[in-house]
């Protein structure tokens, strides 16, 4: 059995998102369905709805892995929910949970990973279907737990914007007495900065906007540093531990590097889709690492869940309609948001 599900969906890398109508399979023994109820709007779902990542995406294709609802059915062998609940679930539906990355409960480095839309689906044929829906059907072992006692509009963005931040400052165990740079006040950078204060490091914010100097110094930096300005930017040399670098469209990568103190590191996240140059000294001379980091684990993204309620973080976000999601996409491009858009799926139904 099926059950009829309203999306908003492309059906081409030019064609504007419209309203799109398929079916979600009823739950199996494993699976919980959860009615959707709000749904952060990430970068990569115009990266992918506009096939800028290399000839990728699969069409019609309904982006969305910020998904925040609740169960309204679960399968006779699911043992972590029940109707009702509060859940979950973000850039992953599924994995082998056999491989090493799987025991090591890294899922997302999985081989045979399907991400939450625009991966083959192993289980109902053809490909995902994300979040800018009505409802989801997803394994238990993918679905998270989400505290009632938050709000659940920005707490949606926490499953990519969230987790993607949170992955790297903990595997490089960013702490106390630390200097940490995060580049971009987006929809990533702000969690960045949110994230590395809250694990007690002192930030600094490097942005090309003076007019988020005020937010950055409310998120929790300690400094602002504009990066246009060479002066500001040399003065930086040598100090910092590690740097979150969130931008994800083509910039000086060597400026950053050379703000490391001696084997210090920098972290991609941001997905430019054209290659970025490097300077080789910028690495070799202080045995700098550039490395990179992508979301988080299943039991990684439960842990910063349960961490933001604990501690009161969430995004800071603009709601929109459904029928707002293009001009979100240009108005996203542009850098107009503060910080992340979220669609409220009450909009759809």
């Amino acid at each position: 059995m099926t059950t009829n599900t309203k999306a908003y969906a492309a059906h081409s890398a030019k064609s504007p998102l419209a309203p799109f109508s398929f079916t979600r399979r009823d739950p199996l023994p494993n699976d919980v369905k959860i009615d959707i109820l709000f749904c952060g709007v990430c970068h990569s779902d115009i990266h992918t709805a506009r096939n800028e990542w290399g000839g990728t995406t699969t069409y019609p294709c309904v982006p969305g892995h910020e998904i925040v609802g609740r169960v309204v059915a679960a399968g006779r062998d699911v043992k972590k929910f029940k109707e009702g609940d509060l859940a979950a679930v973000g850039c992953m539906v599924d994995a082998c949970l056999e491989c090493l990355s799987c025991e090591e409960n890294l899922e997302q480095f999985c081989e045979d990973v399907t991400f939450t839309y625009n991966s083959p689906d192993k289980v109902s044929g053809g490909h995902t279907f994300g979040g800018y829906s009505t409802s989801i059907v997803v394994k238990e072992d993918f679905v998270l737990r989400v505290n009632k006692d938050v709000d659940l509009a920005p707490t949606a963005p926490l499953l990519c914007a969230g987790i993607t931040t949170y992955s790297p400052l903990r595997h490089h165990k960013i702490d106390k007495g630390m200097k940490v740079g995060v580049v971009g006040l987006g929809g990533l950078g702000h969690m960045g900065v949110k994230f590395a204060h809250a694990f007690g490091a002192e930030v600094t914010l490097f942005t090309t906007s003076p007019s988020k100097a005020a937010d950055a110094k409310r998120f929790g930096a300690d400094e602002i540093v504009i990066s246009k300005d060479e002066d500001a930017m040399k003065a930086q040399a040598l100090k910092f531990d590690f740097i979150l670098d969130t931008v994800s469209a083509k910039h000086d990568i060597d400026a950053y590097l050379e703000t490391l103190k001696r084997d210090g590191t920098l972290c991609l996240l941001g997905a430019p889709p054209e290659p970025i140059p490097l300077g080789a000294f910028s690495i070799i001379r202080w045995r700098h690492r550039l490395t990179g980091s992508l979301i988080g684990g299943i039991r990684e993204t439960q842990e910063m869940l349960d961490y933001c309620a604990e501690h009161g973080i969430t995004c800071d976000i603009e709601m929109i309609r459904m029928d707002q999601i293009n001009d979100a996409y240009e108005r996203m491009l542009k850098s107009d948001v503060k910080y992340r858009f979220v669609i409220d799926m009450a909009s759809l139904k």
